[in-house]
């Protein structure tokens, strides 16, 4: 009986979560935007809460980054291969994580330079996905 409940819950929470379309990335996208320039207006302001703040909307955006359900559902084995390079999409989103924390460590330690460094490296990250998967 547990087993079956189980099921149904964890059935039920699936379906309710909802496929990631186009329009949830572009949401995404504009959300990291602003986490950006949250983090450099933290920087020019010299305000760790700032920083804080912005770097953490950063790294939980960027974790719920995926292919939408129209590349997904791609017919053309061609395409759907092109559009959903996963490995590299997984590298990317570790890399922007492990900067957002290099960006706190630095700023609370008084290190700007280094901090502005690691912000200047997501910034990287973010044009080779956009360059190299997204094609722009």
């Amino acid at each position: 009986m547990k087993k079956i409940l189980v099921g149904l819950v964890l059935t039920g929470t699936l379906l309710s979560a909802g496929s990631y379309m186009q329009k949830d990335r572009i949401l995404d996208m504009q959300t990291m935007a602003s986490a950006m320039q949250e983090i450099q207006n933290g920087f020019f302001y010299n305000n760790i809460d700032m920083v804080i703040e912005g770097t953490g909307k950063l790294a939980d955006t960027v974790q719920r980054i995926e292919p939408p359900l129209e590349e997904v559902e791609e017919k053309d084995i061609m395409t759907r291969y092109t559009n959903n390079k996963v490995q590299m999409s997984n590298r990317i989103k570790k890399k922007i994580k492990q900067k957002t924390k290099d960006i706190i460590e630095r700023f609370k330690d008084g290190d700007a330079t280094q901090a502005l460094q690691a912000y200047s490296k997501i910034t990287q990250q973010c044009m080779e996905c956009h360059t190299q998967l997204r094609k722009w």
